[in-house]
């Protein structure tokens, strides 16, 4: 869902999968979240994230004050710095830009470099483990093609 404008209190609640981008969110949201993806353009509301145990949420974090509206229970914060995460974001707000014609977003894309770093990732740490994990088993699978294959 693609929302140019803000929403009410517990927004994305138990979302398990989908994928949503809003300029602000009230209240609560992402609580008990389990999967998907949510992109914040905007200003959020408090208890961030309370009982998030999978998922991925980016915020932007323009006042550089977010931690303090984010429930830290179950979350870790991040600026992003992946490859993947960073595209997977723009992604998202693309994918924004283009269903709603929002300037906030057009405005981000034109200057990429400058508000991807705005932005805050907030994952759940054991999700955060098991994506590790995955990753590393990624890799071993590859090194072992590799060394048959030569």
């Amino acid at each position: 869902v693609y929302i140019n404008g803000r929403v009410g209190e517990r927004f994305a609640v138990r979302n398990s999968g989908a994928i949503a981008v809003v300029e602000g969110v009230g209240d609560h949201c992402c609580e008990y979240m389990t999967g998907g993806r949510v992109v914040v353009l905007g200003s959020t509301g408090r208890n961030f994230a309370a009982g998030m145990s999978g998922g991925v949420a980016y915020v932007w974090n323009k006042d550089g004050n977010f931690d303090y509206f984010c429930n830290m229970e179950m979350v870790e914060l991040s600026l992003i710095e992946e490859a993947s995460y960073r595209k997977e974001l723009h992604e998202l707000i693309r994918q924004h830009y283009l269903y709603t014609g929002s300037n906030l977003a057009r405005i981000m894309l034109d200057d990429w470099n400058r508000y991807v770093d705005e932005f805050i990732q907030i994952v759940p740490i054991e999700y955060k483990k098991v994506l590790q994990e995955e990753q590393m088993r990624k890799l071993q699978q590859k090194i072992a093609e590799m060394q048959r294959d030569y």
